[in-house]
C-alpha cells in the first residue's frame, strides 16, 4: 500500500519542470544590475524594521512590566488632569474684555501698595548717621599717652 506521501509525490512529480524554469527565470532576474540597485533602496525599509525589531527586543521586551506600569501611570495623570479643569475659569476669560481685565489688576495693585506700605516712620525723619572710623594707629597713641 502506498503511503500518502507517496501519493502526493506521485500526483506532483509533472509540475517539477515548471518550478524548475519559473525558479530560474526569478533568479536569473534577480542577478541583473537594475535589480541589484533596486533592491538597494527597497533594503533600508527591513533594515529599519530589523533595527526597530532588536531595539524591541533589547530595551522593552525584557522590561515590559516597568512600560507597562509607567503607561497606566501617564494614563492616571492624564485623567487627573483633565478631570481637575474647571470650566468656568474658560468662560471667565472668554468673557471679560481687555479693557475691564486691566481696570481689575490697576485695582489689585493699589490695594496691594496699601497693604505693604511702610507706615513705621516717614523717610525724611530718620536719617543714617555718618560714620567715619579712625585711624587706629591715632586710638592706639592717644591711650599710651
Amino acid at each position: 500500500m502506498k503511503t500518502p506521501h507517496k501519493i502526493l509525490l506521485d500526483r506532483h512529480q509533472a509540475k517539477t519542470p515548471k518550478l524548475d524554469a519559473i525558479r530560474r527565470s526569478v533568479v536569473i532576474g534577480l542577478n541583473n544590475e537594475d535589480a541589484k540597485t533596486q533592491s538597494l533602496w527597497f533594503s533600508f525599509a527591513p533594515l529599519r524594521l530589523c533595527c526597530f525589531h532588536k531595539l524591541w527586543l533589547e530595551l522593552v521586551w525584557p522590561c515590559r512590566r516597568i512600560w507597562t506600569g509607567l503607561a497606566a501611570v501617564w494614563v492616571v495623570l492624564a485623567i487627573v488632569n483633565f478631570s481637575q479643569r474647571d470650566g468656568s475659569q474658560v468662560h471667565l476669560a472668554k468673557s471679560s474684555t481687555p479693557m475691564a481685565m486691566t481696570m481689575t489688576f490697576r485695582d489689585q495693585q493699589k490695594i496691594l501698595n496699601e497693604l505693604f506700605a511702610d507706615r513705621s516712620a516717614p523717610a525724611e525723619a530718620v536719617r543714617p548717621r555718618i560714620f567715619s572710623p579712625k585711624p587706629r594707629t591715632e586710638t592706639m597713641r592717644l591711650e599710651t599717652v
